[in-house]
């Protein structure tokens, strides 16, 4: 299974993910690899947690990520 993830680099540094599928899902790293690396942990443990709780897994059905460009 996989997930659309947002990469945002920080002005003081260091790199913060968040996984829109997943609410709440959002982790950080130094730099971009170990960001991405955290955030394939990140959502292992959301979807455990949804596991051991019963709750549904959440999938990107209907999603759809589009960039839009406006003139600067």
């Amino acid at each position: 299974m996989g997930y659309t993830v947002v990469i945002e680099q920080e002005t003081d540094g260091g790199f913060v993910v968040s996984v829109p599928a997943l609410p709440g899902c959002i982790t950080q790293g130094d730099t971009r690899d170990e960001a991405l690396r955290n955030a394939r942990e990140a959502i292992e443990l959301y979807l455990e947690d949804c596991q051991a709780s019963g709750d549904p897994i959440p999938t990107e059905a209907g999603r759809e990520f589009v960039e839009v460009r406006v003139p600067a």
